[in-house]
């Protein structure tokens, strides 16, 4: 009996390095990915510079800029004060994923562990989050409900554990590690390809988002020049990238196989490479520039930070059963147990660090009639004062390796505009990614030590104790095959924002609201 049509398979590799992709395709090491490349159009991608972190799935599937969706890290700023919030417990997300357009358009769809996308109240098909996910913010949950039952019947949960972070692995821990993601990608395969054979499906999506664990985990045992590299455990491991990449190759071309001959979109919406950066003392060196001020810590104060860490090291599953307990924790001010403060007394700060991710830290200005309490004013001091802070940025060199710290201080709002462009930090730190840094978690502990330096800061030194060793790049890869779609390598690098627009137009949907365009090359309907 064959399979009813598919009109739209598509499929991510979450955050996996386009250079590895293309060099694993041309010698053969991804067979299924080689024989897509070879009948259909290859491209490399561009990202969403300063945010390529934690907006890009966001950025994905609304086809919009973070200025217009609002999320740019998990735990953001709450305009008008100096609260952070957890954005997985409100709103999220600003804007309407793609497939709610489609669905609404009458067509089928099944959207399948999509990173941070919430759980669709009505949609005309399935939808499925965080079976196995990289970043698990909302627990797993399907549409319809019963759905979730049928799938753990069958495969059971996913091997691996819902965070990927461990404080520290041996070899051995390495291995059952890299073979709990081998075998969570093949259950994934299995359900996905189940689903799938159920056909009329007008769009099928999935993401495997082991490539995203892999990488951030065991970079340093693939990269040979990396200063945490290990040869005795890379010799029992292998290399654990190629070997994930090659399990999720072979489910790709189990579900190529399976759509028959469905236009088909294989991507990855950002990349990974060598950790680098030093975000972990961008608080100390704005305090050394004179432009921030620590807020002197009491032993309650303290002690919460102490709790804070021991909760971010626990498991996913544990967090959510002592949540209730945790909120209760909530203070005064209304910082929970566990969410960060700015770190900052500011009311003696013109500007003070925010999360963003690694590779590009956040700087808030605290302007006078925006922020509370405020002591900055907006206009000619404000510019004077950044383009100082830029200067003095940029002047700071890494002593260890005598390479400039930072690449690049940016304006956010030179960068985006839109009706949440207040959500974001207002100054973007890229951090210099020549110069790989270790971690006092892996191995001896090489490379992980920064001395910043420079006539005005003097000497600020820390440790990175974060034990990742692959960091995020902002570019992507992807590859599309089938009817209508063009053959060989695309001249040029799309948008992330034009891949919505793109999948959409694949079944006749506009979506007005995109920023980005739809690829004529890969054909719409």
């Amino acid at each position: 009996m064959s399979t009813p049509a598919t009109k739209v398979l598509v499929l991510g590799i979450d955050a996996a390095s386009p250079d590895l992709l293309d060099e694993w395709i041309a010698d053969g090491s991804l067979p299924n990915l080689a024989a897509l490349a070879a009948r259909g159009l290859v491209a490399r991608t561009r990202g969403i510079e300063g945010f390529f972190v934690g907006s890009t799935w966001a950025s994905f599937y609304t086809g919009t800029n973070p200025s217009r969706h609002g999320l740019h890290y998990q735990m953001q700023l709450v305009p008008g004060s100096y609260r952070l919030e957890d954005r997985a417990r409100g709103t999220f997300v600003e804007g309407d994923p793609f497939w709610r357009a489609v669905s609404r358009a009458g067509k089928r769809v099944a959207v399948l562990d999509v990173p941070l996308a919430k759980l669709e109240p009505e949609l005309h098909g399935v939808q499925v989050v965080e079976w196995g996910a990289h970043d698990a913010f909302f627990g797993f949950a399907t549409n319809p409900p019963e759905l979730a039952a049928e799938i753990e019947a069958r495969t059971g949960k996913h091997t691996a554990a819902s965070s990927c972070d461990a404080p520290a692995r041996d070899a051995g821990a390495y291995i059952e590690f890299v073979a709990a993601l081998e075998e969570g990608v093949r259950r994934k395969g299995i359900w996905s390809a189940e689903l799938l054979a159920r056909g009329n499906w007008d769009l099928f999506m999935q993401v495997f988002t082991e490539s995203h664990c892999v990488g951030h985990q065991c970079w340093h045992l693939h990269d040979v020049s990396h200063p945490a590299h290990e040869p005795h455990v890379a010799a029992a491991t292998g290399d654990p990238l190629r070997t994930v990449y090659r399990a999720i190759d072979c489910a790709i071309g189990e579900l190529v196989a399976t759509a028959g001959d469905a236009q088909i979109v294989v991507f990855a919406a950002h990349g990974m490479s060598h950790r680098f950066g030093a975000h972990f003392l961008l608080r100390d060196i704005l305090c050394a520039l004179g432009v921030a001020a620590r807020t002197p810590r009491s032993l309650g104060e303290r002690l919460r930070e102490e709790i804070a860490r021991v909760w971010r090291a626990l498991p996913t599953p544990v967090r959510a059963t002592l949540a209730p307990l945790r909120d209760r924790a909530v203070r005064e001010e209304g910082v929970r147990v566990g969410v960060p403060a700015t770190g900052v007394d500011v009311d003696r700060s013109r500007c003070f660090p925010l999360a963003n991710g690694l590779a590009v830290s956040g700087i808030r200005l605290n302007l006078v009639g925006r922020e509370p309490r405020g002591t900055l004013a907006p206009g000619d001091e404000e510019a004077r004062f950044v383009a100082q802070l830029q200067a003095d940025l940029l002047a700071i060199v890494d002593e260890v390796s005598g390479a400039p710290l930072v690449k690049r201080v940016i304006r956010t709002r030179g960068l985006y505009e839109g009706e949440h462009l207040d959500s974001l930090p207002d100054l973007l730190v890229e951090w210099n990614d020549a110069v790989a840094r270790g971690s006092t978690a892996l191995g001896s502990g090489a490379g992980a030590r920064v001395r910043a330096t420079s006539n005005k800061l003097g000497v600020v030194e820390g440790a990175n104790d974060y034990g990742r060793s692959g960091e995020h790049r902002p570019g992507g890869w992807l590859v599309a095959a089938g009817p209508g779609v063009e053959h060989g390598r695309l001249s040029w690098e799309p948008s992330l924002l034009d891949l919505a627009p793109t999948i959409a137009g694949m079944m006749g949907v506009e979506l007005p609201d995109a920023a980005g365009d739809p690829i004529a090359a890969i054909g719409n309907a």
